[in-house]
């Protein structure tokens, strides 16, 4: 019911599981932001359910999670059906083909994976038409070079930090759509591979800029299970926690 598979624990079982792991998470959370000197309420945890069912997204509700993403479609979609009565803020983290920007804009609040003009235009063609507003994150591919010419896309989707004005003065501009912040994943090539810390406090640097001329596009995406510590440390305003929350997914590529 509440698990991946045969022998999966009983709801009960997975509730408590669920519960000592959020605890956990949270007080890493805590003990970053003292360490950093920021308020608790400054961060927030958003738990990424890919490859969980349902049921579990059910169960962290109950456990007071309000934050939750997906990366694929297909599934978050389905699970947004299945759980739409619950009190939640739907984020996409995944990459995102411009074919899929329609479905998408039904279920999800915050996009976090923007990173070409033709995807802002989908986006907010299809948001325009569901009579919704998008808030959209700029993805920065901190393994792309500095300008846009310097290898211009990252390995995992984003765009290089010299082509983040134009991406985001056009998502500012688009109808239906909202300029909320960047996002970046760790990068495990370039100048910043295993240097998180590096990485994050770089992207908090082009978040400055930016808020210099969109003031209201605070969000900072960045730390996920393995690193959100270090995101927390350079601060990052919303982190993106999976494994630690869930436990390590079966068979991911």
């Amino acid at each position: 019911m509440s698990g991946t598979g045969n022998g999966a624990p009983d709801p009960g079982e997975r509730a408590a599981q669920l519960a000592a792991n959020l605890a956990r998470v949270e007080q890493r959370i805590a003990d970053a932001c003292a360490a950093a000197g920021r308020s608790r309420e400054d961060v927030t945890l958003i738990v990424v359910t890919k490859t969980y069912p349902a049921s579990d997204v059910r169960l962290l509700a109950g456990l007071g999670v309000r934050e939750v993403a997906e990366n694929r479609d297909q599934e978050a979609a389905q699970k947004a059906d299945e759980t739409a009565d619950l009190p939640l803020s739907r984020h996409f983290v995944g990459q995102l083909q411009t074919n899929k920007a329609r479905s998408v804009v039904r279920y999800a609040d915050h996009v976090h994976s923007v990173d070409r003009l033709r995807l802002v235009g989908a986006l907010s063609s299809a948001a325009t038409a569901a009579g919704r507003r998008i808030g959209c994150l700029v993805q920065v591919a901190l393994d792309a070079g500095e300008t846009a010419g310097a290898g211009g896309r990252g390995e995992r989707g984003g765009v290089a930090p010299g082509a983040v004005p134009e991406l985001a003065d056009a998502i500012a501009a688009a109808p239906g759509l909202r300029l909320d912040g960047l996002m970046t994943v760790a990068p495990l090539a370039g100048a910043y591979a295993g240097q998180p810390r590096a990485a994050f406090d770089r992207l908090r640097e082009i978040s400055s800029r930016l808020r210099e001329t969109h003031p209201a596009a605070t969000m900072v995406s960045a730390g996920m299970s393995q690193d959100l510590d270090e995101a927390v440390a350079a601060g990052a305003t919303h982190v993106r926690v999976g494994t630690a929350v869930l436990g390590v997914r079966p068979g991911l590529r």
